[in-house]
């Protein structure tokens, strides 16, 4: 009888230090967790579309009609599938006269994201023997559209590229994806020539 009184207070008194270091624990905030991406190297292809300019591609990326202007044959998309984004592109044929008008809307899209951005900076690029010269914004913070760019020969050709991602802005969780898919922007820019 002795034993089992014994066994039942070595039973209450665990029971009763359990309770008591479980309810000590105080509550503390865990860090988001974000999938994991495994970016490979990038690979690219030369472009193959209706508009009369090319340029490198990546593999990753698929390049389709704009789904939002389908009305307009000079726009399209080059769609990261895996990666949740795209890359909105628009080309029109200008005259010298429409140049500053166009790039001036251009800058002003650019400039609509300085709500949410903490800085904008401007790139240049330039490439005379193949008459394509451009601006590359990099838009930090947590935008719709961190990277846009436009490229034009200032005479008759104009290119516009913005890139988007499907999901609201934030620039912590996306930010490898982006350093991914701006590489693959500079590659689209640095290798961009005009069709005759």
């Amino acid at each position: 009888m002795k034993k089992k009184i014994i066994k039942i207070g070595f039973f209450c008194l665990l029971g009763v230090v359990g309770l008591w270091l479980s309810a000590c624990n105080q509550p503390y905030p865990r860090p988001y967790g974000y999938y994991r991406i495994d970016l490979t190297e990038a690979t690219y292809k030369k472009s193959k579309t209706d508009i009369p300019c090319s340029f490198d591609c990546s593999t990753q990326a698929e390049i389709t009609p704009n789904s939002y202007r389908k009305d307009q044959k000079n726009w399209i998309d080059i769609s990261y599938p895996k990666l949740n984004a795209n890359i909105h592109c628009s080309y029109k044929s200008i005259t010298p006269a429409e140049f500053r008008k166009i790039t001036e809307e251009s800058r002003e899209l650019v400039y609509k994201h300085t709500i949410k951005a903490e800085s904008i900076n401007e790139r240049l690029f330039e490439n005379a023997d193949a008459h394509v010269y451009g601006i590359l914004y990099d838009i930090s913070g947590n935008t719709a559209s961190p990277t846009q760019f436009f490229l034009t020969d200032s005479v008759s050709h104009f290119f516009r590229g913005a890139l988007y991602f499907n999901n609201l802005p934030n620039f912590d969780s996306i930010q490898p994806v982006y350093e991914f898919i701006h590489k693959d922007i500079i590659q689209l820019i640095e290798s961009f020539s005009w069709k005759n």
